[in-house]
C-alpha cells in the first residue's frame, strides 16, 4: 500500500512531525495498526539500519530516523495492545558492570524497537545478578551485553555462568557486543551471539528471539 511505504519512506527521512499525520491517514484508510507497524515503521527503521551498516549514513541520521518512529509509535501504541498484539519478544540490554559507556548500547536498543521488540534497558554498569534478575523478571528471550573496556568483559562471562547455574541457558539467550570483544571471545565464553555493529546485533537478536 502507497501509504505505508510514505511512511517508511518518512522514517529514513527522519521527519518526526510528518510520520503520526500518515499513520493516521493509513488508519483511516483501514489499514490495520499491524500493517502499519509492519508495513511502515518497521519497514522504514530496516531500511535505516541496513543504509547504517553499510554505511550510507550515520549516528545522526539513525536517532532522527528513531525519534520518528517513536513518534509514529505513540500513535499506534493503544490500538495495538487493544488488538492484542505481541511483540517479537523482549530483551534486556545493558553496559557490563564497570562499564559506563552506553553510546552503542542505546544506539541498538533503538534499533530493536525499531524491529518490532519490546526492551527492557538497564542502562550502565549492570551487575552479572542484575542482568538476569531483570530477564528473569521480565521473561527476556535475550539478554544484550556491551563493553567498551577489556577490564569489564569478564562480566559478561559471569552473565553466561550465572544463567547456566540456574538452568536458564537454554531459555534465555546471551548477545554480546563492544569496541574490545570479538566473535573468537564470545565463542570462549560460551555467548549464543556476537554483534559487530547495531546492525548485525539486531540480525543476531531475531534469530535468537526466533529460536527461544
Amino acid at each position: 500500500m502507497e501509504i505505508l511505504k510514505q511512511i517508511a519512506r518518512t522514517i529514513e527521512e527522519g521527519d518526526a512531525a510528518a510520520v503520526p499525520r500518515l499513520v493516521g491517514e493509513a488508519l483511516a484508510a483501514e489499514s490495520s495498526a499491524k500493517a502499519v507497524l509492519d508495513g511502515g515503521l518497521i519497514a522504514g527503521m530496516n531500511a535505516v539500519g541496513e543504509k547504517f551498516r553499510v554505511h550510507e549514513i550515520f549516528l545522526p541520521d539513525v536517532l532522527l530516523a528513531a525519534k520518528a518512529m517513536y513518534a509514529g509509535l505513540d500513535v499506534l501504541k493503544p490500538l495495538l495492545e487493544r488488538a492484542g498484539v505481541a511483540s517479537r519478544g523482549r530483551v534486556v540490554i545493558g553496559s557490563v558492570q564497570g562499564d559506563l559507556h552506553d553510546i552503542g548500547k542505546n544506539l541498538v536498543g533503538i534499533m530493536l524497537k525499531g524491529a518490532g521488540f519490546e526492551v527492557i534497558d538497564l542502562g550502565s554498569d549492570v551487575s552479572a545478578v542484575g542482568f538476569v534478575a531483570a530477564a528473569r523478571s521480565h521473561e527476556a528471550r535475550v539478554i544484550g551485553m556491551s563493553a567498551l573496556l577489556t577490564t569489564t568483559m569478564p562480566v559478561m562471562k559471569e552473565v553466561v555462568d550465572l544463567l547456566k547455574k540456574e538452568n536458564l541457558g537454554g531459555r534465555i539467550k546471551t548477545i554480546i557486543g563492544g569496541a574490545p570483544v570479538s566473535r573468537d571471545y564470545a565463542e570462549e565464553i560460551g555467548a549464543d551471539a556476537y554483534g559487530y555493529d547495531c546492525a548485525q546485533a539486531v540480525e543476531r537478536v531475531k534469530e535468537l528471539a526466533a529460536a527461544s
